[in-house]
């Protein structure tokens, strides 16, 4: 379980992380490789911008410096950062759509999330079906918003969870996948000094 750095400038670099890898480190002493980590042993001045779930794999862009960082993530908030994922649902889905519903911490059992009404936050994601293997999909998936969770808990909550998801799809569709079949693929964004626009792209490894 490799990271992969496919881009570095004295500003910014952009690595994959690898399904099973924290972004940063967790509480726990056998929490504590994750992907900054590694990346700081050779980069020192690496700071993270935003993180991926441990199951997800794919794109992360991480700042060299406190004023890069400030800038990327000022981008981030002002979503100027365009991410496209690529997942495989349960079911058949056509066309495209938006799940356009508020998210919550779920705290008696969080990490988890939840759909809110009252006081969630709002949450959108936007899909596009790209293929059909039998009784799943490929899917396109872009999160305008960027809440914890958010891509598995919408696509669950329109009745295609994500194969291979152990917090939300139902035991037969975990089952169906060793790990989380949702990748990090795209990843547009201005450079933080330049504010030329960089695209990035890591095929699915599935």
């Amino acid at each position: 379980m490799a990271e992969t750095v496919i881009y570095i400038d004295d500003h910014m670099l952009v690595a994959e992380k690898p399904a099973g890898l924290l972004s940063v480190p967790g509480r726990l002493p056998e929490n504590k490789d994750c992907l900054i980590t590694r990346l700081q042993a050779d980069y020192p001045d690496a700071l993270t911008v935003h993180r991926l779930d441990m199951a997800t794999s794919g794109l992360m862009i991480f700042a060299r410096g406190a004023e890069a960082q400030r800038t990327l993530s000022k981008a981030f908030a002002d979503r100027q950062v365009s991410k496209r994922y690529i997942a495989v649902v349960a079911g058949r889905l056509e066309g495209q759509g938006e799940v356009d519903l508020p998210l919550i911490t779920d705290w008696p059992n969080r990490p988890r999330q939840k759909i809110d009404h009252e006081i969630g936050k709002p949450s959108l994601t936007r899909w596009r079906a790209l293929a059909q293997d039998g009784a799943t999909t490929r899917v396109e998936l872009e999160p305008v918003t960027g809440r914890s969770h958010q891509l598995r808990v919408h696509m669950m909550a329109i009745g295609h969870p994500i194969l291979g998801d152990v917090f939300y799809a139902p035991a037969d569709i975990e089952a169906l996948s060793p790990r989380l079949l949702l990748h990090a693929e795209c990843l547009t964004l201005p450079h933080p000094v330049s504010g030329e626009r960089l695209n990035f792209r890591s095929p699915a490894p599935f």
